[in-house]
């Protein structure tokens, strides 16, 4: 928090919390802070910035960060804080927020707007949309400067025009920027004609000297040397070019482009400013006659014609010659030296101003906002004002200049006023009646009508005849005679110039104005022919700065609004603008006239705080209760200082306020609002601090314990996770390497005969794999054993299968099942195993035909086993639903087909026998059979099983035995013994009992 500055060493961050609020403890304050190196300080809401002459590195990115966000005094006083409290009222109420910038020239009011623009681009999202919008900003403050400012006694870079910067944002939740709009009020032109000593004319013409070339100047008719120039040598030794001048230069010519000057605008605007220094050097003398005149150097007006586009005799007629239309008939007078210099002036300073709006018209199309799709939008504006003038001889721009600080004084006034009784009446606090000065009598007498200063120097100047500026203090004697704040010669103050000086008593002091020349620059005569010449010059860029001029020259024009009009205006208009935004203020003091860092000059500061009604707004400020805070604001800071708070508690912030405020026995130095605890007195506020910093110290041991061990143990679990990130990475290291290797080792396996089968897996599996290693090497030898399956043909891939299956039943349970063996299938089909095959394949056919059968897999001879109890050679085929069982005969007779899915189990011996039943339903019966010694009998019943097992998605049983149990068609249970004998040659079914029947084997 801000409080935590020392006010013994560095003063009080905010001019409320001084405990006696006068003139003497302010200035005190505000030295004490600038010469320990502290420019910014508070007035409540208000910042005070004292120029500190030197660069100071406290506006870079860090310094961003430190208040982006912040609540204003949560920080020392920074004009970060204010720009980010701005903002955020802007974003908070949807509503459009301003800054106020005043000071006098000289006291940093341009560069403070700068800071704020650049702070502002920082906080804001970075989007490329965004960004260009935030540079064309940015980039428009060199242009500006180059035209709009110049060197002052007491400043380098003073602004001679007022300011209003318009940034519009998108009011949503983003608040991108989205554009905005620059409008500027009363240029100084008058100086490009004349300047004091000292001083020098506008920057863009000792740019222009100083950043072209000698062949570009050349070709502008000028030269290096602004001596050679009547109105750049006025200010003396001042009127000459820097080393900035030609590095400015070429930043103002970027800039241009940048911001979308087009090629034209950036050829024709130097030629204007040319033009504008060889007409200064125009000159007259009488033709001898005294009452007309001629150019007495045609050169001058030639150069000037070549650089606008016209004739030299055209120029000097424009100049020496006055032409008036009246009543349809044109009037040409010829004009004395005095009218034709006048003229003269009257042309640069119209042509300069023009060129002026010109500018800021491109900056503005520039950054204009280019949303048609009913966006709704929030603003927030930056105002670079004048501040309050008094100078040896005040003229007409001192009035002017000094009425607008009258205007804004008395906003600010009534607006700290308004704030802070609706800050009171929402928070539910007593309000208490401020007594304080209200300039509103002041301001009535310069701008009411139709008896204002303004309005009584608008009517002198519609008199006819010569203009006599004393008529105008003659008039404001006789209305504001009685007043209290006006005063001169005839108003009874004879030290006063009868009829040419008169006082205005404003709220920042009493200032003496010289009405010579008030008349003059009020009406701001621009004379008709001289807008014709300029229109029909052979340049684009004067017909759109003169477009009045394409008028007839018999056209009688409207008498245009007076400055002094216009000005009050557009005061009128910007006092109404920020009534209605949230506003914010800035007010600027010079410390010194030798802008030299750490020089203060008290009597001069002391003139500026009373200019800018510092006191005043302090006092107002400061009325009722010095300071106040949220109650979570307040506890969060002090609840260190009671026991009941710390270190927490059980209740609402308001409550634990009351704890601290009744701990201490402060209830009647405090009030409390609906969210605001208000403080009475500085003094309570610092005795809150100082119990603060007593308690840190008592507890800072712990703090600091706490601090370490919490340190100690992030370090350790930092080092704990290191660790362990360390050994996940060398483990997938392991592991990237091991599968890199494994990659390696069986690359191009696919092509060699093996498939890879004969390599190993590599050695060293990390732990981590074994278990996938199991998966792995699985993986590997099915994917090789389909691709040696798919490299078969139909007729192998299809024995395989047989293999296969054969082997998951009959592993382990009948040793000899001849395996090895070429399984042949459909043997009878075969030309070189049948001699009679066409016989039986004709014969098959038919039979397929006839029970819907497409394919035959399987041929062989049997021996069956007859009712008899005998063998019987038979033919047994193997279709896909039909099991045919053929006699040996030539003519094939069938035995009647067996239905695949009638067969309901097969049984097999367990030795080197051919035995085979198939156990069918009893419609059907079992079938008992032995297989041709030349065929394997496993190939025939796994032919069986896999063709049923592929019809009906389904296995069927396979049983392993010597002694089979069957029922024969219509009979009973009966009983088949296996034997292996050396008795017999050949296999033998022996009759061994009524239902028993064995089947001799050769061993």
């Amino acid at each position: 928090m801000a409080l935590s500055e020392n006010p013994e060493e560095f003063g009080h961050i905010d001019f409320i919390l001084l405990d006696e609020i006068n003139e003497k403890a302010f200035m005190a304050n505000l030295k004490r802070r600038f010469e320990k190196g502290k420019i910014y300080t508070y007035i409540g809401e208000v910042l005070v910035s004292v120029n500190p002459y030197k660069l100071s590195d406290i506006y870079n990115d860090e310094y961003v960060e430190e208040y982006r966000g912040r609540e204003l005094q949560e920080r020392p006083p920074h004009i970060f804080a204010l720009a980010d409290a701005a903002y955020r009222d802007m974003k908070r109420l949807t509503a459009d927020s301003c800054i106020v910038i005043t000071g006098e020239s000289g006291a940093g009011k341009t560069e403070a707007s700068k800071i704020i623009m650049r702070y502002l681009a920082n906080i804001t999202k970075q989007v490329q949309v965004v960004e260009k919008i935030k540079n064309l900003l940015i980039m428009s403050n060199p242009i500006l400067e180059s035209f709009g400012n110049a060197k002052t006694l007491r400043n380098d870079n003073s602004s001679r025009f007022g300011k209003y910067m318009d940034i519009r944002f998108q009011a949503d939740i983003s608040s991108k920027p989205l554009g905005g709009h620059i409008k500027t009020y009363l240029l100084e032109k008058a100086r490009v004609v004349f300047q004091q000593q000292g001083e020098r004319n506008f920057h863009s013409f000792f740019q222009l000297l100083a950043g072209l070339t000698e062949s570009q100047l050349t070709a502008l008719e000028l030269s290096k040397d602004p001596q050679k120039y009547y109105y750049l040598k006025q200010g003396g030794d001042e009127g000459r070019c820097t080393s900035d001048d030609k590095t400015l230069h070429g930043e103002v010519q970027r800039a241009m482009s940048s911001v979308g000057f087009s090629a034209e605008d950036q050829s024709n605007i130097p030629k204007i400013l040319a033009a504008i220094l060889n007409l200064g050097n125009t000159e007259f003398k009488d033709k001898g006659d005294g009452e007309s005149s001629l150019v007495s150097n045609p050169d001058a007006t030639a150069r000037v014609a070549k650089l606008l586009g016209t004739t030299s005799s055209e120029i000097a007629t424009a100049l020496t010659v006055r032409v008036v239309a009246a009543k349809n008939e044109v009037v040409s007078t010829p004009q004395k030296m005095a009218k034709a210099a006048y003229a003269r002036d009257a042309l640069a300073k119209m042509m300069y101003e023009r060129l002026f709006q010109l500018v800021v018209k491109r900056v503005n199309t520039a950054v204009e906002v280019n949303v048609t799709d009913g966006t709704k939008q929030m603003a927030m504006s930056v105002i670079d004002i004048y501040g309050f003038e008094v100078f040896g001889v005040n003229s007409f721009e001192q009035f002017c200049i000094n009425y607008c600080n009258e205007k804004l004084q008395q906003l600010h006034i009534e607006l700290v006023l308004k704030r802070e009784q609706q800050l009171y009446k929402d928070e539910g606090i007593p309000w208490v009646q401020i007594t304080y000065f209200n300039n509103e009598v002041i301001c009535s007498m310069i701008d009411v009508h139709p008896e204002g200063m303004i309005s009584i120097l608008d009517e002198e100047c519609l008199r006819p005849g010569a203009d006599d500026d004393k008529r105008v203090v003659i008039h404001m004697d006789k209305t504001f005679q009685k007043h209290d704040h006006y005063s001169s010669h005839g108003t009874g103050k004879k030290e006063m110039k009868n009829a040419v000086e008169f006082e205005i008593k404003h709220y920042a002091g009493v200032v003496k104005y010289n009405i010579t020349g008030f008349m003059d620059k009020n009406k701001d005569t621009q004379f008709q022919d001289l807008k014709r010449l300029l229109y029909n010059c052979n340049m684009s860029t004067l017909k759109e700065m003169f477009p009045e001029g394409a008028n007839p020259i018999t056209d009688i024009t409207k008498r245009p609004t007076t400055v002094g009009t216009q000005f009050k205006n557009d005061m009128i208009e910007l006092v109404d603008t920020l009534q209605k935004q949230e506003p914010h203020y800035v007010r600027c003091i010079m410390p010194n006239a030798n802008k030299m860092p750490r020089e203060y000059d008290e009597e001069m500061c002391l003139n500026q705080v009373k200019y800018l009604g510092l006191v005043e707004n302090m006092r107002v400020r400061r009325a009722g209760y010095a300071y106040r805070m949220t109650y979570e604001r307040f506890v969060k800071r002090y609840k260190l200082i009671c026991p009941d708070t710390w270190p927490s508690f059980k209740c609402t912030a308001r409550q634990a306020c009351e704890k601290i405020i009744n701990f201490y026995h402060l209830e009647q130095l405090v009030s409390y609002g609906k969210t605001l605890i208000f403080i009475r007195t500085p003094k309570t506020l610092y005795y809150f601090e100082e119990l603060r910093e007593a308690k840190i110290i008592k507890y800072i041991s712990v703090l600091i314990q706490r601090w370490v061990r919490g340190h100690l143990a992030r370090l350790l679990v930092k080092k704990m996770k290191a660790a362990y990130l360390m050994f996940l990475r060398f483990r997938k290291l392991k592991v990237r390497h091991w599968i890199n290797e494994l990659c390696a080792t069986y690359h191009g396996c696919e092509l060699m005969p093996d498939f890879g089968k004969s390599i190993p897996l590599p050695s060293n599996v990390p732990v981590v794999l074994k278990k996938a290693v199991v998966l792995v090497e699985k993986v590997r030898q099915n994917w090789i054993a389909r691709r040696k399956i798919l490299a078969l043909s139909p007729a192998d891939q299809y024995e395989m299968r047989l293999k296969v299956h054969a082997y998951t039943e009959l592993a382990g349970r009948k040793p000899h099942w001849r395996f090895q063996e070429k399984w042949i299938g459909d043997e009878f089909s075969m030309p070189e195993k049948n001699r009679n095959h066409m016989q039986f394949q004709q014969a098959m056919r038919a039979f397929q035909d006839l029970n819907a059968d497409t394919a035959r897999l399987y041929s062989a001879y049997v021996t069956k086993l007859s009712r008899a109890g005998k063998g019987e050679r038979r033919i047994y085929v193997l279709c896909d639903l039909h099991l045919y069982r053929l006699d040996e005969s030539c003519t094939m007779k069938t035995k009647g087909p067996i239905k695949l899915g009638e067969i309901k189990a097969i049984t097999m011996g367990s030795g080197n026998d051919q035995a085979l039943v198939l156990h069918c339903v009893p419609e059907v019966g079992d079938c008992v059979f032995y297989v041709d010694p030349q065929r394997p009998v496993a190939e025939f019943a796994f032919a069986v099983w896999f063709t049923f097992l592929r019809k009906y998605k389904q296995k069927l049983p396979v049983y392993i035995t010597n002694e089979i149990k069957y029922t024969p068609f219509q009979k009973l249970e009966c009983t088949l013994q296996l034997e292996a004998t050396t008795a017999t040659q050949k296999p033998t079914f022996k009759q061994t009992g009524k239902n028993s029947t064995t089947l001799l084997w050769p061993n």
